[in-house]
C-alpha cells in the first residue's frame, strides 16, 4: 500500500509528524511525504525537529498570491505528482488550502482519501474563513474520516457522508508527547532552552499570547492589543508574544506594544521552543486551534480570542474559555485567573478531552484493516 501524506503549513506538519513516523515503521506500507511549502520557513523548522525528510516539495508560494491563485497552483502541481507517484491513498490534515486542493485533485483521479482531524465544525462559514468550508469539502470526499473526538464524529454523522468514521484522538497530543520526551531526556537541550529564555522573570506569572486568525485582522487585533496593554500594566505578570510574520498582524501589534516593559514581543518560535514556553506559562491567550488542544494536556488554562470554536469539547471540559476580542472581556477573564487561585486550579485540573498519545496507531490500524479500538476520553 503506497500512502502519500501531503501537508504545507506548520500546524499540519506538527500534527502529521507522528503519523509519518509511524507509517514508516509499518510493514506493507510504502510511505511517501510531500510538502507544499504553504508555510515555508515555519514548516521547515517542524520537519527538522521531527527529523522528517520530504520526498517531494511542490514549492507553491508566490509573493502576493491570492487564495484562488494558491489553490490553482496547488492543484496543478499536485496533479503532476499524483501521475508520478500513483499512490493507493492520500492523507491530508485539517482545513488548509493545501488539504482541500490536494484532496480535490486526488478525488478527480479516484484516489482514496484519508482525512486526519475530520469533523471539526463551527457552523459558520465565515468563522474561521476559509477553514470552515475547507474542512467540510474534504470530509465530503474522504474514505477514511479520522475524527479526533466523539463530538467530531457526531458532526460527521449528521452530514450523512459516505466515508467510514474512526474516533482516534488528536495526533497533536502524540506530537506534544514526543516533544516533551525529547526535552526531558536531553539535559543539554533543556539547559539550552532555559538559557535562551533567561530574560523571563520567574517571580512574575507568564502569560503566553499567540494570534494569527484572518477573522481578527483589522479591528480584532486592534482590540487585542488594547487588552494586552491593559494587562501588561500589572506588576505581577509578564506577557510573551511571538508575533506572527503576517504583515496584517505585525503592522498592528509592533507599533502598539513594543515599548511596554512587561510585554516581550519576540519573533515566531519553532515548535520545540513553543512547547517549552507553554509549559513555563501560567495562562495562555490565543486564537489558535492547536493550542486549545495542547495547553490542557499541560494543565494550562486557555482564553480563546474568538467568538466561536470548532473545539467545543474544551468548552464542555472547562479547559478553555471563549473571550472574543473585546478588551474589557479579555481583561476580566485574565483577572479572574490571576486573582482567584481556586478558579485557576479548577480549570488547570480539568481532563484534556483531545487525546492520549496513541492517535497515530489508531489511524494506521484503520488504514490497514487491523483491529481498531476507538479513543474514549475519561470523563
Amino acid at each position: 500500500m503506497r500512502v502519500l501524506s501531503v501537508f504545507g503549513t506548520r500546524p499540519e506538519g506538527i500534527k502529521m509528524a507522528p503519523l509519518v513516523h509511524a507509517l514508516a515503521q509499518v510493514e506493507g506500507i510504502e510511505s511517501v511525504v510531500c510538502t507544499t511549502g504553504q508555510h515555508r520557513h515555519m514548516l521547515d523548522q517542524v520537519l527538522q525537529l521531527f527529523d522528517i525528510k520530504a520526498d517531494h516539495d511542490l514549492d507553491v508560494m508566490l509573493p502576493g498570491q491570492t487564495l484562488n491563485g494558491l489553490f490553482a497552483r496547488l492543484m496543478t502541481r499536485f496533479d503532476a505528482l499524483l501521475e508520478e507517484v500513483k499512490p493507493d491513498c492520500v492523507l491530508v490534515h485539517g482545513d488548509t488550502s493545501t488539504a482541500t486542493a490536494c484532496c480535490l485533485t486526488a478525488f478527480h483521479r479516484r484516489i482514496a482519501i484519508g482525512h486526519v482531524e475530520a469533523g471539526l465544525r463551527t457552523g459558520d462559514l465565515t468563522q474561521p474563513f476559509p477553514e470552515e468550508m475547507n474542512r467540510r469539502v474534504v470530509d465530503i470526499m474522504g474514505k477514511w474520516l479520522f475524527a479526533p473526538t466523539l463530538t467530531s464524529r457526531a458532526n460527521l454523522l449528521q452530514e450523512n457522508l459516505h466515508g467510514q468514521i474512526y474516533v482516534t484522538g488528536n495526533t497533536v497530543i502524540d506530537s506534544l508527547e514526543m516533544t516533551l520526551s525529547k526535552i526531558d531526556h536531553t539535559p543539554e537541550l533543556k539547559a539550552t532552552l532555559a538559557a535562551r529564555y533567561s530574560w523571563i522573570d520567574p517571580t512574575r506569572r507568564l502569560i503566553l499570547v499567540t494570534g494569527h486568525r484572518r477573522e481578527n485582522f483589522g479591528d480584532g487585533f486592534l482590540q487585542i492589543c488594547e487588552a494586552l496593554a491593559m494587562i501588561g500594566r500589572r506588576e505581577d505578570v509578564q506577557i510573551v508574544y511571538p508575533v506572527h510574520l503576517n504583515p496584517q498582524v505585525r503592522d498592528v501589534v509592533l507599533p502598539r506594544l513594543s515599548d511596554m516593559a512587561n510585554i516581550h514581543l519576540i519573533e515566531p518560535v519553532d515548535y520545540l521552543d513553543f512547547v517549552w514556553l507553554m509549559r513555563s506559562s501560567y495562562l495562555i491567550l490565543t486564537d489558535s486551534g492547536g493550542v486549545q488542544e495542547e495547553a490542557p494536556h499541560l494543565g494550562k488554562p486557555v482564553l480563546v480570542m474568538r467568538e466561536t470554536t470548532e473545539r467545543p469539547e474544551a468548552l464542555m471540559a472547562g479547559t478553555v474559555t471563549l473571550v472574543g476580542t473585546q478588551p474589557l472581556r479579555i481583561v476580566s477573564a485574565v483577572k479572574a485567573f490571576l486573582d482567584d487561585p481556586d478558579h485557576y486550579q479548577r480549570v488547570a485540573r480539568s481532563v484534556n478531552p483531545y487525546g492520549d498519545g496513541h492517535a497515530s496507531e489508531r489511524i494506521i490500524a484503520a488504514l490497514t484493516g487491523r483491529e481498531f479500538h476507538a479513543f474514549n476520553p475519561p470523563c
